[in-house]
């Protein structure tokens, strides 16, 4: 059976039927509503302010606000660190990620949108750093999130923007002593670029998870050439 947490789940449907912008019930008139203490009820607020679902305002009240996926990233990484999980972890969970936006976006065919992924590629090529490789990796990524319009993936890139760019930093580090870092850094998103391009979906996905296994060829066998 699935433990439900009944005053979070009360209240969570109460903001479902509110809607953003809409006004909290006086805290004394909620716990009433809802059937429960006053003091569970300040916990749970507590929480979804915490998380940004909810704004105070001194005086007028609190307010169901937009979820700001900021809110979700600081949630994210609570979790990582109270469940005593590691980035590697994610892995599986950004290739699958990734993979679905890579087909989203090559359907999407946005040529706004793709032009913003093959300027990051282009500032990869043109690194000077490992820093420049650094924020043109993560901004080949967001940018790939974004392209795809996909409301719910965008958000899902957003909150996951801090483990996703820790992500990228360690493996800059495993990378230091590699004689072609800058070199294998562009091969590896060059055909994603493509496919989307070329707007073919099957590719884009194909080449998403291709990108994948270089690092991962790369960080098992650290002396095989890379083209």
């Amino acid at each position: 059976m699935i433990a439900v947490d009944a005053v979070s789940d009360a209240l969570a449907g109460l903001i479902r039927d509110l809607g953003e912008g809409a006004r909290l019930p006086p805290e004394r008139e909620l716990a009433e509503r809802l059937g429960v203490s006053r003091t569970a009820l300040r916990d749970r607020l507590r929480l979804l302010e915490a998380f940004g679902v909810l704004s105070r305002r001194q005086g007028s009240g609190t307010y169901v606000q937009r979820l700001d996926p900021q809110g979700l990233e600081t949630a994210l990484d609570l979790a990582l660190s109270a469940s005593h999980l590691t980035i590697e972890s994610l892995h599986s969970v950004r290739v699958a990620l990734e993979r679905q936006a890579a087909r989203e976006a090559a359907r999407r065919g946005d040529p706004v949108a793709i032009a913003h992924v093959g300027k990051a590629l282009a500032d990869m090529e043109a690194a000077a750093t490992a820093e420049d490789i650094d924020h043109a990796d993560f901004a080949f990524h967001q940018a790939l999130l974004h392209a795809t319009g996909n409301a719910a993936l965008t958000f899902f890139a957003d909150a996951m923007t801090g483990v996703l760019f820790r992500a990228v930093r360690q493996r800059r580090d495993r990378l230091k002593t590699h004689p072609r870092d800058k070199e294998v850094s562009v091969a590896a998103h060059r055909p994603l670029y493509e496919a989307l391009l070329a707007g073919d979906a099957d590719a884009a996905g194909q080449a998403s998870d291709d990108h994948f296994q270089v690092w991962h060829d790369l960080f098992t066998q650290p002396t095989m050439e890379r083209p």
